[in-house]
């Protein structure tokens, strides 16, 4: 063979050689390159995701914190005290309901004892929201003389009082902790429109300023008169009160808003209770999130031309069947001498309504 011919090839195999060796190099180089900039993009997600995670717990924390009002979410510690002990074979009612099926106490006299839950709710403070707007001002003085003799005894009160007349609020001793909050609120023509705007304005309200003034918010109608002791048994997250004349009734009875195309539309076949819409309330947090949701269903059906048929009363109904109230009051917190028989059943009587002409105070 001649030498020149041998050295060509040997040649010419050495530089493929090292071509190949070249390009494998250049592969393995990227496929290292690629796999470093994956595991740093893999850690950087990581790392993304781990600080997206504190952030959600962080703002989780946060958002916990605010809803839960100093002790509306804690279980306080009770100081001694001495009272009867229950008797677990001896139940303090036999003739009523006392337990709803989602284990929501429902509140009776003789089913707690007040000292105990004094002593529970000795560090908080309760807001009751009020309506005096237009002629409903003159039931104002009766409302917060009678508040002052049986509501919250002993504990500290703030009265929000709603009105377009703060002129005419009355002025009345209270006791030491407790003070009337006049809040200036536009009138409406219509005493519906009135009913159903209560429920923004609450909202409203919860947001500028009760979240951070008070623990629970109590809102009741003011054409009615306390007559006996409404207390801290009646706090809870959330409570509705049983309405007097449907609570012995079936659901059939029940004067929900029947039509779909209502945002307070129930069916025939659901429904636990008929709760009246002038005595409800619950955390602060709560009831922003009822009063907001009533108010912007009612919007719903005022954009699509409809009215519920009890205005908000059809709305808080509505909201209270799919967000069970953790406490349920009795008809001795809302009831009317005038209208319903007193059954025997019925030990006490602690809100009552005034007597009155419907038509004269709501079109005036």
């Amino acid at each position: 063979m001649d030498p020149r011919e041998f050295w060509g090839k040997s040649t010419k195999f050495w530089l493929c050689l090292i071509l190949l060796f070249a390009v494998l190099l250049g592969f393995y180089s990227n496929v290292f390159s690629l796999i470093s900039t994956w595991q740093r993009e893999e850690s950087q997600s990581q790392d993304t995701h781990s600080v997206v995670l504190q952030r959600m717990q962080l703002e989780k924390k946060e958002s916990s914190e605010r809803d839960c009002h100093l002790d509306t979410c804690r279980i306080p510690e009770v100081p001694r005290l001495v009272y009867p002990k229950a008797q677990l074979l001896k139940p303090t009612r036999v003739d009523v309901l006392v337990m709803t099926p989602w284990f929501a106490p429902i509140i009776w006299d003789g089913t707690f004892d007040s000292a105990i839950l004094d002593a529970q709710f000795r560090n908080i403070t309760v807001g009751l929201t009020v309506f005096a707007i237009k002629k409903y001002v003159v039931f104002l003085k009766l409302f917060l003389e009678t508040a002052e003799k049986h509501f919250m005894v002993g504990h500290k009160v703030n009265y929000y009082v709603f009105t377009d007349q703060p002129a005419n609020v009355p002025q009345i001793p209270l006791q030491e902790g407790r003070q009337v909050v006049v809040l200036e609120v536009r009138n409406y023509k219509r005493w519906q429109d009135i009913s159903m705007h209560r429920m923004e304005m609450i909202s409203n309200f919860s947001q500028q300023r009760f979240l951070r003034e008070v623990h629970y918010l109590v809102c009741l109608d003011v054409d009615m008169k306390f007559s006996d002791h409404v207390g801290v048994e009646i706090l809870a997250p959330l409570f509705g009160t049983l309405h007097p004349g449907f609570y012995r009734g079936d659901r059939q009875s029940f004067t929900y808003e029947r039509r779909p195309l209502s945002q307070a539309y129930i069916p025939r076949d659901e429904g636990d209770f008929y709760y009246a819409g002038g005595f409800f309330g619950g955390s602060v947090p709560e009831v922003y999130r009822l009063t907001m949701a009533c108010h912007q269903a009612m919007m719903a059906d005022q954009a699509n031309g409809i009215e519920a048929v009890w205005h908000d009363e059809s709305h808080l109904n509505r909201y209270l069947l799919y967000h069970k109230p953790s406490k349920v009051l009795s008809p001795e917190y809302l009831w009317d001498e005038h209208m319903l028989r007193r059954p025997p059943l019925l030990r006490k009587l602690r809100y009552v309504a005034v007597p009155k002409n419907h038509a004269e105070i709501r079109n005036r």
